[in-house]
């Protein structure tokens, strides 16, 4: 049985947690003044996931260590409505967790055609 370690994750500087998240460089989706900029929703981040069975996920104790399907290097999946959005790295800022967005598709335009 291969041992746990724990890893460090790269700390963003309190300045670019500041930072608006449209001031990336990239274009956005959707134009700015959209109204669709008002509208809420929940970003879900998937890191990986471990297949198990049914028993062996009721044995499981305090303190048990699952292996998940992906290697630290990899990105992870941001995921909207079940559908992968963007992909992007993990990274600390303070004590939470955050991503990194490392990779958008194409800017959209509201009727689903892509941008050139």
């Amino acid at each position: 049985m291969q041992q746990a370690q724990r890893i460090e994750l790269s700390e963003l500087s309190t300045a670019s947690a500041d930072v608006p998240p449209s001031a990336g460089k990239g274009a956005p989706l959707v134009p700015s003044l959209h109204p669709l900029h008002q509208v809420k929703t929940t970003l879900q981040v998937c890191v990986g996931s471990a297949t198990l069975t049914v028993g062996e996920l009721l044995g499981a104790q305090e303190q048990q260590v699952l292996q998940l399907d992906r290697d630290i290097h990899q990105p992870v999946d941001l995921l909207l409505e079940g559908h992968v959005v963007a992909r992007g790295q993990l990274v600390a800022v303070g004590d939470r967790f955050a991503v990194r967005i490392t990779e958008l598709p194409l800017p959209m335009n509201i009727d689903g055609s892509v941008q050139p």
